[in-house]
């Protein structure tokens, strides 16, 4: 990761400037297996290493590319983890009928940019190192989302994994630019959503 002075220049959007993410914070259970999986496995440098006064643990931070990183936080007295609620169930999720659906203000899952060419490669290298990960899913605008083979309808290609804690991740390559008709769905409001459930 390079200092500030050396940033690369980047896109900056909206009413504040912004320009990407600066880091995601993530909470896991053993720092040192952290460290294995991120940098080891996922080859992600570690850039930054904090002790937390008071003996509250750890907080550390991954270059995941483009000066944006990946960070964790180690707690001694963290709660044990709720799959099904706070993320999706590992235990559950490679079930073709599995629920994706996690509690409003959750970390559902975080998806690492990659090029469309390399998203196979990178599949097998899991399956190499022993990491359980979907087939590779071509996401389309069917009523279903997911089509069987890539096709010009697909804009984004994926695979889904798990770290160590639980934490679900994706490979995704985006396969064409958005285009205005990609926002074509009203957002949806809470009070409908409490209808459709009360049905």
């Amino acid at each position: 990761m390079t200092t500030t002075s050396e940033q690369p220049a980047k896109t900056r959007v909206g009413n504040f400037n912004v320009g990407g993410i600066n880091h995601l914070a993530l909470v896991c259970r053993d720092m040192q297996q952290t460290v294995d999986f991120y940098e080891g496995l996922l080859g992600f440098p570690l850039v930054k290493t904090i002790e937390l006064p008071g003996d509250n643990g750890q907080h550390f931070f991954f270059d995941i590319g483009n000066g944006d990183c990946l960070a964790f936080f180690n707690f001694p007295n963290a709660p044990e983890p709720a799959p099904g609620v706070a993320s999706p169930d590992p235990n559950t999720f490679f079930d073709p009928s599995a629920e994706l659906v996690t509690a409003i203000a959750s970390m559902n899952h975080v998806a690492f940019d990659v090029d469309p060419e390399e998203i196979e490669e990178m599949r097998e290298r899991l399956i190499e190192a022993g990491v359980r990960c979907t087939p590779i899913l071509n996401h389309d605008d069917s009523p279903r989302g997911i089509a069987r083979e890539n096709h010009p309808g697909v804009f984004v290609r994926s695979v889904y994994f798990y770290d160590p804690d639980g934490i679900m991740l994706e490979f995704a390559a985006w396969t064409r630019a958005m285009r205005p008709d990609d926002v074509r769905h009203a957002p949806a409001r809470a009070a409908n959503a409490a209808a459709v459930l009360a049905d």
